[in-house]
């Protein structure tokens, strides 16, 4: 019986876990589970076609990243500035992922991505 009961209290745990773990987890271009709301959600996801992203503007959602992270060096007056500027969307283009080494935060990488993604998309779509 007590064997029983023993499992019972793991089972429910592991349960327990497994449901905090998804709803933590939930990524914002992932579709989410019936049981989540779509209200709990990051903005930009859900279109009739599937998923989609607003598009990333550098100016308000990528160059304050780069101002926390990367001041005084990669600004305006910077030892690093004249080679690589990070006011710049082109400098953030043409590094690309290396930026990686010094931004760890996943949901800033994210965001970068997608933007890059978003530039690497535009340029193919140029004649």
């Amino acid at each position: 019986m007590r064997a029983v009961m023993r499992i019972s209290v793991l089972l429910l745990v592991l349960f327990l876990v497994a449901v905090f773990y998804m709803r933590h987890s939930a990524r914002p271009d992932v579709a989410a589970p019936a049981a989540v709301s779509i209200s709990t959600r990051q903005p930009a996801l859900l279109a009739s076609s599937g998923t989609t992203t607003k598009r990333i503007d550098f100016a308000t959602q990528l160059r304050p990243i780069f101002e926390s992270r990367c001041t005084p060096c990669h600004f305006a007056g910077g030892k690093m500035y004249q080679r690589l500027p990070f006011d710049r969307p082109e400098t953030i283009i043409a590094l690309n992922k290396k930026l990686f080494t010094r931004i760890k935060d996943e949901q800033e990488q994210r965001l970068i991505s997608e933007f890059l993604a978003q530039q690497s998309e535009q340029d193919q779509s140029r004649p």
